[in-house]
């Protein structure tokens, strides 16, 4: 059976409105494909019906906004809707457990709802980063609830989601997509779908296995790849050597299919994926009888920046007679990276625990997250301006460095003498700072 319409557009499902689902349906609608959008928060639901976005992405607001005003893109909570689809797609949440194991509630949930309205001819599509095995052992059977057969009565197939927030929606409508299906008709269909309706090129695999497992492989590479770039800055601080051009110059020399590419040292690591995915391909290799050892050594190391970010501000304002009990620090940027609002695992969060159990005054200041989710991770009231934030600080920490923070200009600030500027995640270049140390700023950044 072909599991996708001859001679026209499919219709598409895309269950899970959450930032993956939500850029995916936006983009989807953007390219003229008629969507369901379908989740259980009434809340979020709401929102998407008013024209409202709650994510902080470029360019996703007005796609959103569009779709629904052209009637291309319907937000609802009625999963009975999903029966008018040709293809859906599933892009739930999917984080992991304290063990690293799968937390398939909602998943499961999803999936037991959706065998309640399969029709034959449809295709299934799984987005949500998975344990391998996942989409074959629990998906499959769930669907199957509904009485018909996969691969037989319908599609089933896993194409992993690859974005990165901040680009997510021009990476949508130009990063390959890997496409593994149960049966080759599945992940033909599949191909086909992702081909025509995003106009991208799609990378064929053998396997539903093998397409879960490209994720993890991408993601368990950033995070080791980072932590060893924030291990080398722990290197370089040794010998008063600047990590940014120890990484330039080794960066310079061409190895496999590309250059070496060390990414770049931070105050941490966080978001939704770097810091689950690596889990799951432990606990996947252990549940097998395979001792992973990179996957949790990745973790550990960046896991433990935001302390060690915090003891390098603390240790440097010691050094200027500084006592941690009489400084107050202003915390610029409190979001896991570079202009987003996203606040999950936000390693900000670890710093400034540690700069507070020091005895420190932290002032916090970010214009682009949730003020009352960020006071409810932090436990303390955002500061609103940035010059009420700095004002008479000891140190300023700039920890993620938004659009909004790159025009400071710096001899306008009114702070304490002797300030700590702490590069968390700036990455500023020489001629900046030495033009921060000529204003009297004393500069410190992650292994520089």
């Amino acid at each position: 059976m072909r599991f996708l319409p001859d001679g026209r557009d499919a219709t598409v499902a895309v269950v899970g409105l959450g930032y993956v689902g939500a850029c995916l349906a936006g983009a989807l609608a953007g390219n003229g494909l008629d969507v369901v959008g379908v989740d259980t928060n009434t809340d979020l639901v709401d929102e998407l019906n008013r024209g409202e976005c709650r994510f902080h992405e470029n360019g996703l607001a007005p796609l959103l906004r569009t779709g629904v005003e052209t009637g291309r893109l319907t937000p609802t909570t009625d999963y009975s809707r999903v029966r008018e689809a040709d293809v859906v797609v599933i892009a739930v949440g999917t984080p992991v457990q304290a063990d690293g194991s799968l937390d398939s509630r909602q998943l499961t949930a999803a999936c037991t709802t959706l065998a309640e309205h399969v029709r034959p001819g449809q295709l299934f599509v799984l987005k949500s980063t998975v344990p391998p095995g996942t989409t074959r052992e629990l998906v499959r059977p769930l669907l199957e609830r509904s009485g018909h057969t996969a691969g037989v009565d319908f599609g089933l197939a896993f194409t992993p989601e690859r974005l990165a927030e901040g680009t997510a929606i021009r990476e949508l409508s130009s990063f390959p997509i890997a496409v593994g299906g149960l049966t080759a008709a599945s992940a033909e269909a599949a191909a086909a779908f992702w081909g025509g309706a995003l106009k991208v090129p799609t990378i064929p695999l053998q396997s539903l296995e093998a397409a879960e497992i490209v994720k993890l492989a991408d993601n368990w590479w950033i995070d080791l790849n980072i932590a060893m770039a924030n291990e080398l800055a722990k290197f370089c601080a040794l010998y008063e050597a600047d990590v940014l051009e120890v990484i330039h110059a080794a960066n310079s020399i061409p190895k496999g299919n590309g250059n070496i590419n060390i990414l770049t040292p931070s105050v941490g690591v966080g978001g939704s994926c770097l810091t689950k995915d690596p889990w799951m391909v432990w606990r996947s290799a252990k549940d097998r009888g395979v001792d992973i050892r990179t996957a949790p050594t990745g973790r550990e190391v960046n896991a433990a920046m935001p302390a060690y970010t915090a003891r390098l501000a603390l240790d440097e304002l010691a050094g200027l007679g500084k006592d941690a009990e009489d400084v107050t620090v202003a915390v610029l940027g409190l979001a896991f990276k570079n202009n987003t609002g996203d606040l999950r695992f936000t390693p900000v969060a670890g710093a400034v625990a540690e700069l507070r159990a020091a005895g420190a005054t932290v002032r916090l200041h970010d214009p682009l997250v949730d003020v009352a989710e960020a006071e409810r991770i932090f436990g303390g009231e955002l500061t609103a301006s940035l010059e009420d934030a700095v004002r008479d600080v000891d140190c300023i920490a700039v920890l993620a460095l938004h659009d909004e923070f790159k025009e400071i200009d710096f001899s306008e600030l009114e702070v304490a003498p002797k300030c700590l500027l702490l590069d968390g995640r700036a990455h500023y270049p020489a001629a900046k700072v030495q033009a921060l140390r000529d204003l009297g700023y004393i500069y410190r950044g992650i292994g520089r």
